[in-house]
């Protein structure tokens, strides 16, 4: 039984289909990328697992248990994170307050603490005590994911982790995944840079207009399949 499954999910923004009946799954410990051109249905994907938009119960099944239909904060309890789309820090708090926010009403115990997220972006621990939006990108991205780690998710949610920053500071990114991975924690990142992307997953899904329109491992996939699943 997969960790995470999603059975013939859909989601709506008011009257307008985001997604069509998505159906995959993935184990403890693996990374899944979702691919695919802007307006694909990548993130309103990460947002329903997440539950930040409505879906029927048995659309998300987590250890086969139907959580569809629960809160988003009940779905963190449970053991999903979400780090969002342009990082969303609370900007009248320092670092470390907003990492202490993750781990806040927290039911899973695990190995994340604040000592640890410390020692996986060590510049996150000079900065402890700034304001987060005097930060870079790269050091608010960092404090993003520490704090959803603070959460101790069994599934991190990795929303566009890699947009907007420098090179140097991606691959700074990148380089801890192995290290949440090796804690067991399955990853979904949806991701805009594909090259990222097939290095750091297991397997990868394209996204076109709400629909799946290719999944494999990244060894199995040619460019031009990769070419078509996004354009047609």
């Amino acid at each position: 039984m997969p960790l995470l499954r999603t059975h013939n999910l859909t989601a709506f923004y008011g009257d307008f289909q985001a997604l069509y009946g998505i159906d995959l799954g993935f184990d403890a410990g693996e990374t899944i990328a979702i691919i695919g051109a802007n307006g694909a249905g990548k993130s309103t994907f990460l947002k329903a697992i997440a539950g930040l938009i409505p879906s029927r119960p048995d659309s998300v099944l987590l250890d086969g248990h139907p959580i569809g239909a629960k809160r988003a904060a009940d779905i963190v309890k449970l053991g999903i994170a979400l780090v969002p789309e342009g990082r969303r820090l609370f900007p009248s708090l320092t670092v470390e307050e907003n990492l202490l926010i993750g781990g806040h009403g927290r039911k899973l115990a695990g190995p994340w603490t604040l000592d640890r997220v410390y020692g996986l972006f060590p510049v996150l621990k000079e900065r402890r005590a700034s304001a987060a939006p005097i930060l870079s990108g790269g050091q608010q991205q960092m404090a993003a994911i520490g704090r959803a780690l603070m959460s101790n998710p069994r599934v991190l949610l990795c929303d566009e982790i890699s947009l907007g920053l420098a090179p140097i500071v991606i691959a700074d990114i990148y380089a801890a995944l192995p290290q949440i991975k090796a804690e067991g924690t399955s990853v979904v990142l949806v991701e805009q840079d594909i090259v990222q992307a097939m290095k750091a997953s297991d397997r990868v899904y394209c996204f076109q207009e709400g629909r799946v329109s290719l999944e494999g491992r990244p060894g199995e996939l040619s460019r031009d399949q990769i070419h078509r699943a996004y354009f047609g």
